[in-house]
């Protein structure tokens, strides 16, 4: 199911026509649900916290002089196991809970700097390309450009529209967010990259969704 419909996507794609006949730069847009399942690090968390209160259990009983059977206490540690993974598996949602932020925005930035290879958004005549991300999950945004824009744009411009981006997708209103974004970075574009004569559209003007 996607996540905005037709008019939506034809009203960022117009922005994307508009902001890119006045730059010979290149704009790209890519919105993922999330990016990456996570299971496996959340998978590892529970193990964790699993074998943590194991220990705990394990002193309490022996502190106040209760015997446990060590096949019952076994058999509970491998129950509470699989009773964890299999909760992972069928609630997905879940997962993001039990893994620390700065994994969550290393994984989203990953991703954005795959789409921005896979995209060919690397490949322009001018090395101006640019990619709005955003990850919905992770609630992250990045800008991502090519070394030829990059290098005469102050990173305070690609952070005022990562803050676009984000402000726009924590408020569900992803349209205007990126319609914003795009006309914020056209302007950027313009101004150090003029459209010239013999300009080329190098890379599709819409928006994916993963």
């Amino acid at each position: 199911m996607r996540l905005m419909n037709e008019a939506d996507h034809a009203s960022i794609a117009e922005a994307i026509r508009d902001a890119e006949s006045r730059t010979s730069g290149e704009i790209y847009a890519v919105l993922a649900r999330r990016s990456d399942s996570y299971f496996y690090v959340a998978g590892f968390t529970v193990a964790c916290g699993i074998l943590l209160a194991a220990v705990f259990v394990a002193v309490a009983a022996h502190w106040y002089w209760y015997t446990i059977p060590l096949p019952v206490f076994g058999l509970a540690i491998l129950a509470a196991f699989l009773t964890a993974v299999l909760l992972l598996w069928l609630a997905p949602g879940i997962t993001l809970w039990l893994v620390p932020k700065r994994i969550l925005y290393r994984r989203a930035h990953l991703n954005a700097i795959q789409q921005f290879l896979a995209r060919n958004v690397h490949l322009t005549t001018q090395r101006t390309g640019i990619l709005l991300f955003v990850s919905l999950a992770e609630r992250y945004a990045e800008v991502v450009a090519d070394a030829g824009i990059n290098a005469k744009v102050h990173q305070d411009e690609w952070n005022n529209i990562v803050a676009i981006l984000t402000d726009h997708a924590s408020r569900d209103d992803l349209t205007a967010g990126f319609l914003q974004a795009i006309e914020k970075a056209g302007l950027l574009l313009e101004e150090h990259f003029p459209v010239g004569p013999d300009d080329i559209n190098e890379l599709d003007d819409h928006l994916v969704e993963l």
